[in-house]
């Protein structure tokens, strides 16, 4: 598919974002992805695609290469599949762990040492 004819079924702000181009980081990123694409036709082995840009949306001629996206402590693996094609990439990357409350540290207060029998 061309990318003229996916622009048009994009939501808004993906349109407006291929319309006005691709950033330098985002054109790296596109010919870093290509040439692993060939690499892995050619010879079956998939390279590691490391990268910070986190507001790349994802293409068509991006489905089936594995990218690493940095979430800002570490390189998350998204592997790219044809439902994610006009999804950002820092979508898949989450930045934020969900908080998982232990027991109270040292100078609780007296509310908060309430711990509920399981």
């Amino acid at each position: 598919m061309p990318l003229e004819k996916l622009v048009e079924i994009l939501p808004a702000r993906q349109r407006r974002s291929l319309r006005r181009g691709l950033t330098e980081r985002q054109r790296k990123l596109l010919e870093r992805v290509r040439k692993a694409r060939e690499l892995k036709e050619r010879t079956g082995k998939q390279p590691i695609i490391r990268t910070h840009v986190r507001d790349m949306i994802i293409l068509p001629e991006m489905v089936g290469v594995t990218i690493y996206v940095y979430n800002g402590r570490e390189f998350v693996p998204v592997e790219i599949k044809p439902e994610m094609i006009g999804h950002y990439l820092g979508e898949f990357a989450q930045t934020c762990k969900r908080v998982e409350h232990g027991e109270p540290g040292l100078k609780a207060t007296r509310s908060s040492m309430f711990l509920p029998l399981k």
